[in-house]
């Protein structure tokens, strides 16, 4: 038996050997052979090729935001007055809720204020008497307010010399019974004074309304 295998070995070996050399080429049993016309054919067409630049995993970073313009910064000075104390403390409490620093009340010398005045009268008979009797003789007159009623104001003038010359021109229309007061003493007022108001400020100035006693924002001189 063992020399049976080691026959078949011999056999399978020269077979081998024929073969890989091309002795049984006659039978048509013989390896391929690969020349340079068989590699040519399987080269690929370089003139086809195409470099590709390699593709990075990072993120593409997102294109860059516009900046949104800035907001208006532009402000307005304004102001009201001049207010009495009184007032003064009407405003503080208005303003209470508005921005720290965006408003001041600051004191203002409130000159004193002279009248041409005639009465008191004793009723309203005896001032519609007196005011038919002006009308009369052209002479302006208007009501003087306050404490100084039943009366009526014929002028009145930031200084007792105006108000006394006004009493002499008077004097020559035929009026005798007017004098000059002091409406008003010297005193010390408050101005309302808003430094910087932006657009964003400018809605909550309506809490000032009821407080401004008639009076007006308008800018500072």
């Amino acid at each position: 038996m063992l020399r049976l295998l080691i026959l078949i070995l011999l056999l399978a070996n020269g077979g081998y050997f024929a073969w890989s050399h091309g002795h049984l080429r006659e039978w048509g049993l013989a390896p391929v052979q690969e020349g340079e016309p068989q590699r040519m054919g399987q080269q690929l067409r370089p003139e086809t090729l195409q470099i590709l630049r390699a593709r990075s995993n990072s993120p593409t970073p997102p294109p860059p935001v516009a900046e949104a313009a800035p907001a208006s910064t532009a402000t307005e000075c304004l102001q009201a007055g001049v207010f009495d104390e009184r007032q003064a403390d009407a405003l503080r409490s208005a303003a209470g809720g508005l921005p720290q620093g965006s408003w001041a009340l600051e004191s203002t010398p409130l000159p004193g204020r002279w009248m041409v005045y005639m009465g008191r009268f004793e009723d309203q008979e005896a001032l519609d008497k007196k005011r038919a009797e002006l009308r009369a003789r052209k002479v302006d007159f208007d009501r003087p307010g306050g404490t100084l009623e039943i009366g009526l104001s014929l002028g009145r003038f930031a200084t007792e010399e105006a108000a006394k010359r006004e009493l002499v021109a008077l004097g020559e229309k035929g009026v005798r019974t007017a004098r000059v007061i002091q409406e008003r003493p010297e005193s010390t007022g408050f101005t309302l004074r808003l430094p910087a108001v932006t657009e964003g400020l400018r809605p909550q100035l309506d809490t000032l309304r009821g407080a401004l006693a008639g009076k007006a924002l308008r800018s500072c001189s």
